[in-house]
């Protein structure tokens, strides 16, 4: 399986960057306009709709339609754990349903001081079998414009 990752750090403290990112709300917001994303909806682990924290078991049906071409993706994500101390936070989903065989999204949060440090590492594999396997780390392409955006508006709403 091929993975990603990239790290930033936040000037704000990990209890505001924890908070952010514990709604789907901090999801919208990072998500760059040119995903065109929806969030179709939120399920929290007891059925209830729209939960106020993403707790494990909470799903997620969202759909996106990248630079607005082809149709629509349809992706079901799956909060499967989190856990959060004074020192350090992480949240990880994974894809039930979507544009990829596999998809392993870690969201890891350290303090440091007054600011945060803040990590996305992927694990995924593109659809397609053998030759989608081979091919998945070329995926980087598509990734790493996004990621250095959802970044960049991390620190321009937390900072």
């Amino acid at each position: 399986m091929a993975t990603y990752s990239r790290l930033t750090r936040v000037s704000a403290p990990l209890e505001d960057v924890w908070e952010f990112h514990s709604d789907v709300s901090g999801l919208e917001a990072l998500t760059p306009d040119w995903m065109n994303l929806r969030v179709e909806s939120v399920t929290g682990p007891d059925g209830d709709p729209d939960p106020e924290v993403l707790e494990v078991g909470s799903e997620i049906q969202l759909s996106m339609r990248p630079l607005g071409v082809g149709p629509r993706q349809r992706w079901t994500s799956v909060i499967v754990d989190r856990e959060a101390d004074e020192e350090r936070a992480s949240f990880r989903d994974e894809m039930r349903g979507g544009p990829f065989a596999r998809w392993i999204h870690t969201h890891t949060f350290v303090a440091d001081g007054e600011e945060t440090i803040v990590e996305d590492a992927v694990e995924y594999e593109l659809p397609g079998g053998e030759i989608g396997g081979a091919a998945s780390p070329l995926a980087v392409v598509g990734f790493e414009p996004m990621f250095r955006a959802r970044h960049r508006k991390t620190r321009e709403l937390l900072e």
